[in-house]
């Protein structure tokens, strides 16, 4: 395992929704017998109410900052040597701040999974305010590519989450 990874033993899943993030990595926490933690799940715990709810009720606004709060108290944790698996929501990694946060205490993982994927996994979906617009969610998508490819490491993503988690073991920060 790399050093960066010992000192901060954190592994970041970024990627657009529906890309795997929390199935990869409760497949991934349990493999490594590690924490897994759903950033979105835990804010939503804590909000007591559904994202979609604080995004009409507050505005993107509001649930980013509550994003971001989140994101720091899970690296506090990773701080002080708690191993974890935390899925990123969609945009938690495409702020500055946060970026700079998982960048420095841990490792970031890309999960890039196609858009025809995306797109299948969402087309039914009504809890996810981003994605009601199909257009727009082609957008959103092409869009935060470039700010998910400044992760450590990319993986590509499929229905398969036992290939993405193979994938994944294999990378170099794994390596003695």
């Amino acid at each position: 395992m790399i050093l960066k990874l010992k000192r901060t033993p954190g592994i970041y899943l970024a990627g657009f929704m529906a890309s795997g993030k929390t199935t990869v990595g409760r497949a991934l926490a349990d493999e490594l017998g590690w924490v897994f933690v759903d950033l979105d799940e835990e804010i939503e715990k804590r909000a007591e109410r559904r994202i979609a709810e604080i995004f009409e009720g507050e505005g993107e606004a509001a649930f980013r900052a509550m994003e971001t709060a989140a994101l720091h108290e899970r690296v506090k944790s990773v701080q002080m040597g708690r191993p974890q698996v935390v899925a990123l929501g969609g945009g938690t990694f495409l702020s500055e701040e946060n970026f700079e946060l998982v960048s420095n205490n841990g490792v970031s993982v890309w999960l890039d999974c196609a858009f025809a994927h995306v797109h299948r996994r969402v087309s039914y979906a009504t809890h996810r305010p981003l994605a009601r617009d199909p257009e727009k969610l082609k957008a959103l998508y092409e869009v935060r590519r470039e700010g998910y490819a400044r992760a450590d490491y990319r993986v590509e993503v499929d229905d398969d989450t036992v290939q993405a988690v193979a994938r994944i073991l294999a990378l170099p920060l794994f390596k003695p």
